[in-house]
């Protein structure tokens, strides 16, 4: 074992420290952070939308009209629908706070820049036509929306890291100290937004002339789409939460630093699953974000709430009993810190073990249970992570019982997981407080 710990703290930990301090993985975790409070407003209507009660739809439309779920999902459309431009704005806002200039600015010309990369025009096909025809003018809501996440995050680093780039070697335009600063500051992300824009243009030109035609379509064969069949298999669900887990077992935080990378995706297909479930069709993705943060990670990383509730009613050491008491609020509300750093898990070879197996354990149920049909897939509905067990499994998957179920057997796989590393962990401290020095 204290090879092992060695091990960690040699070759593990400085590694991990560097990922976890990349200005670029903070901007970005940053950014699609700005947009959860939108998604989860949203969510509250798409729940109310798609309420699972017999007659509730009749007794809607009676009483509202028969337009009454078109009109319920409108702040839906207004949350999910703009979640690349929100992103896209705060991750170019983050990045620009690491290098200490306008961040406002910074945002601004990413927005720009995004909407220039952009088509403006769309595919519509009216009422009794087969053919779709192209509207022009206009920006299409797919691209502001989960689709074109992945261009709005890439324009944003690199429309930042231009205009900084341009900004710390002082090539702006200065105004006399008489100018009030606003202004000011204006004119000085005049020639570096001209240089971005001038970049994006020039790009979006050379692009249209290839078979791809728009940047959307070259992000999304060359790395959207991968991104995405990975991060939405098995095994790209159970490598991402072996990272996580190895990430945390140095203190770091791992669910923030591997979502900064992944998040996108998993956000992504989230929002397929939201569109699917608005079309009445079935939902096309297992993984989401959903997936890890209800199915996987009650209590927290590592799914700690069983190993809270073994302390609390089987503990024998009074450091166990203490921890329990202290750690069973916080768990029911997926929060692990007093459970992490307090037993602690973080460096502690025994403990490590249930900690990183169990979440991969639950990756497999939870995996085969939906892909069977045993639970529902995630509908879409972004609630929040601190969402207590089975109330979050009823939620995600549109207030179907099996969804609770779902997690109520993840719980018992847990439980049977943990409790004999928490009999020797406890027999342990037990020991130790006996042997103390009175």
């Amino acid at each position: 074992m204290a090879n092992f710990t060695q091990m960690l703290e040699e070759k593990v930990m400085p590694v991990a420290g560097k990922i976890a301090g990349q200005r670029h993985l903070q901007a970005l975790r940053d950014g699609i952070i700005l947009t959860l409070p939108l998604i989860i407003v949203g969510s509250i209507f798409l729940i109310l939308g798609f309420l699972p009660f017999d007659g509730y739809p009749d007794f809607m439309a009676k009483t509202f009209g028969a337009a009454w779920q078109t009109k319920l999902l409108y702040p839906v459309s207004a949350s999910f629908d703009i979640m690349a431009l929100i992103a896209g704005f705060g991750i170019a806002y983050r990045l620009a706070e690491h290098y200490k200039v306008d961040a406002l600015n910074a945002g601004a010309i990413s927005i720009a820049s995004f909407i220039l990369s952009t088509p403006y025009f769309t595919m519509f096909t009216p009422d009794g036509a087969t053919a779709a025809i192209k509207v022009g003018g206009v920006l299409p809501m797919a691209f502001l929306g989960s689709k074109g996440l992945f261009v709005a995050i890439i324009i944003a680093l690199f429309s930042t890291e231009i205009y900084r780039w341009v900004i710390q070697r002082n090539f702006v335009i200065k105004m006399p100290d008489g100018v009030p600063p606003s202004v000011s500051k204006s004119f000085v992300a005049l020639f570096p937004a001209f240089l971005v824009i001038l970049l994006v243009w020039i790009i979006r030109l050379l692009i249209e002339n290839t078979h791809y035609e728009t940047l959307h379509n070259v992000v999304g064969d060359l790395l959207q789409d991968p991104l995405s069949r990975l991060g939405g298999s098995l095994a790209g669900a159970l490598i991402a939460v072996l990272l996580i887990q190895l990430l945390w077992s140095v203190g770091l935080h791992g669910a923030a630093i591997v979502g900064g990378v992944m998040g996108p995706v998993w956000l992504a297909a989230t929002d397929a699953n939201r569109l699917a479930l608005q079309g009445h069709h079935a939902m096309p993705n297992v993984v989401t974000q959903q997936f890890f943060d209800i199915f996987i990670y009650m209590g927290g990383s590592g799914a700690t709430i069983c190993f809270a509730l073994m302390m609390l009613l089987f503990a024998k050491s009074q450091h166990a009993k203490q921890l329990g008491r202290l750690s069973i609020g916080p768990g029911i509300f997926n929060i692990n810190e007093p459970i992490t750093f307090g037993a602690p898990v973080v460096m502690n070879p025994l403990l490590l073990v249930p900690f990183i197996l169990t979440p991969l354990v639950l990756v497999v149920t939870t995996y085969i249970g939906m892909k069977t049909g045993f639970a529902p897939k995630t509908h879409g509905i972004a609630i929040p992570w601190t969402t207590p067990p089975i109330i979050g499994g009823w939620l995600a998957t549109g207030g179907n019982w099996r969804g609770s179920a779902m997690q109520l057997i993840n719980l018992v796989i847990a439980f049977l997981i943990y409790f004999p590393f928490f009999r020797m962990w406890d027999k342990q401290n037990l020991q130790t407080e006996q042997g103390a020095p009175k």
